[in-house]
């Protein structure tokens, strides 16, 4: 196979699957670390609870470079959210794993 054909078919197979970072995501991985970590309590994939929706969260982060990066620490370094008003620390993520943070960021950006 020649370096013109190669091309253009790995740049088709990567659109095909979605992505690189949609094809290392386990979906039912992430839902449970976030479901063990309380994630769903204040947010929802499409509907605001009481913290912003994950589709929501995903658009304002996806055209930032560094999206991951910061989703991470913001997973991993209890930040201070607003919550009706008031200052709270946000949870981390119950696990001390950076792959299975990692795996909840894609997560959260795929929506």
């Amino acid at each position: 196979m020649t370096i013109k054909l190669a091309l253009p078919l790995a740049l088709l197979a990567l659109a095909m699957s979605g992505g690189v970072h949609a094809q290392d995501l386990d979906a039912p991985a992430a839902e449970a670390l976030m479901k063990k970590s309380g994630c769903f309590k204040c947010h929802s994939v499409s509907q605001k609870k009481e913290a912003p929706p994950y589709k929501e969260i995903a658009a304002k982060f996806k055209p930032k470079p560094d999206a991951e990066k910061a989703l991470f620490t913001h997973l991993t370094t209890n930040p201070k959210v607003k919550v009706d008003g008031k200052e709270e620390e946000h949870d981390s993520l119950k696990t001390k794993n950076e792959a299975d943070v990692r795996n909840v960021v894609k997560w959260i950006l795929t929506r």
